[in-house]
């Protein structure tokens, strides 16, 4: 079988994957949005996840018939693949019920142009079923084509952490599986045959499915319990970091740090395993516990930030009140579901002066998802109250005193800044 790849999505997880991929196969990356493409052709990645240098590396003009990576916006130029892996988002609704729309319509786009002795992939976050009962009827009502006779599908579920250096696609131990027993093992060649970190070839794509939604659920489960220390520890008037700092000296202690949970993944995927397991007749009480506390730190922070100007005779009303990062964790300029979002709100909600500087996030798109104007620099006014809500690395170096007024608030969620420096930390 001739390996020729489309990768169908060139977000955070698709484009690093697809340029991996490039390197010992010809590949071919599609997206829906124009400007993505026009970028990605011009050997620019506005995620910020693989370098130029990379990107053009494998970069071809044209679709390759060896090595390399063309890009398009037109279904029929992936038509000749004989691998397509989906890696589009997996979103929740406004209700917090899974999205699975895009994976949806990538699935028809596939059905469409699927033929006889090829593999679809897909590596979205998904419950367990999902691919089995929602995408391959798709699959097979648009071919026409019958599941594992005339096609096969292989579930592979992505581990990309938006921002990380170390821990890239190539270095991540890869989880795989096939809808039959060869092509379980073609899926987990391919995917051996570039990624150095190795590959676990599970027993089914169920047990893929669910392995990846638990990883995402586990940890923020156990963000939630040290928020809601957090939460304890303010009350008694302790700092939660430093009985963490004692409590990880003990060798078996997990080194858990509270925070504002957001992203594309540990504030999603536990709604998708809530969602599945109601639908068999169970109620998940811890995942849908931890799930509350988390979505309900954006609140605390801010109401304790109003607390302490109020201690110290600051006007709330109209006060300037700075927030550091809008992105959803450090580094990266991935703004989805951030946690960050609800600080704001609930700080506007108190008639404050909302200034928000994030040197990663791209100002158009604050502006767009959330009517939030961004400032790429640094402002140069003096704040009534300060929030280190993202610890990006330019901020661990900037001395909260010069921005803010004599009499002023230092509010640091993520523990960063000398205790000596802050009014309070989370």
């Amino acid at each position: 079988m001739n390996i020729r790849i489309a990768i169908l999505g060139l977000g955070y997880v698709g484009l690093p994957l697809a340029r991996l991929l490039a390197t010992k196969y010809p590949v071919i990356g599609y997206d829906t949005n124009p400007k993505r493409i026009l970028d990605l052709l011009n050997g620019k990645d506005t995620t910020g996840e693989v370098e130029s240098s990379l990107l053009r590396e494998v970069l071809c003009e044209a679709e390759p018939d060896r090595n390399g990576l063309f890009f398009s916006n037109t279904i029929g130029d992936i038509s000749l693949c004989t691998y397509y892996i989906i890696t589009v988002p997996t979103p929740i609704d406004r209700y917090k019920k899974p999205d699975l729309q895009p994976l949806i319509e990538a699935s028809r786009q596939v059905g469409a142009i699927l033929s006889k002795g090829d593999i679809v992939i897909y590596e979205s976050t998904v419950y367990p079923g999902t691919t089995e009962e929602e995408c391959i009827p798709i699959l097979e009502h648009v071919s026409g084509l019958r599941f594992n006779v005339d096609f096969t599908v292989g579930y592979s579920p992505e581990r990309v952490n938006p921002g990380d250096t170390k821990n890239t696609v190539e270095n991540i131990k890869k989880v795989t599986s096939g809808s039959t027993p060869e092509t379980a093992s073609r899926v987990d060649q391919l995917y051996a045959s570039v990624i150095r970190g190795g590959t676990y070839k599970a027993s089914s794509i169920k047990v893929a499915e669910a392995a990846k939604v638990i990883e995402n659920t586990q940890r923020d489960i156990n963000i939630a319990f040290v928020n809601e220390l957090a939460k304890i520890f303010h009350l008694l008037n302790i700092d939660t970091q430093e009985v963490l700092d004692a409590a990880a000296t003990k060798w078996n202690f997990l080194p858990f740090k509270p925070g504002l949970v957001g992203g594309h993944c540990i504030g999603v995927d536990p709604y998708y395993l809530a969602q599945k397991a109601q639908e068999v007749g169970y109620h998940p009480e811890i995942i849908l516990a931890g799930r509350r506390l988390n979505d309900s730190m954006g609140q605390f922070v801010a109401s304790e930030v109003v607390k302490i100007m109020i201690q110290k005779d600051i006007p709330v009303k109209k006060a300037k009140v700075l927030v550091l990062g809008i992105t959803f964790k450090e580094n990266c300029a991935d703004i989805r579901n951030t946690g960050v979002i609800r600080v704001i709100q609930h700080l506007q909600s108190y008639g404050v002066d909302i200034s928000v500087h994030d040197p990663y996030a791209d100002s158009t798109e604050t502006e767009r998802e959330y009517g939030i104007q961004n400032q790429r620099k640094l402002p140069e006014d003096q704040f009534d109250a300060l929030i280190l809500a993202v610890a990006h690395k330019p901020f661990l170096y900037l001395d909260p005193k010069t921005i803010t007024k004599q009499t002023s608030v230092i509010y640091d969620v993520k523990g960063v800044w000398d205790s000596k420096l802050v009014d309070k930390r989370l």
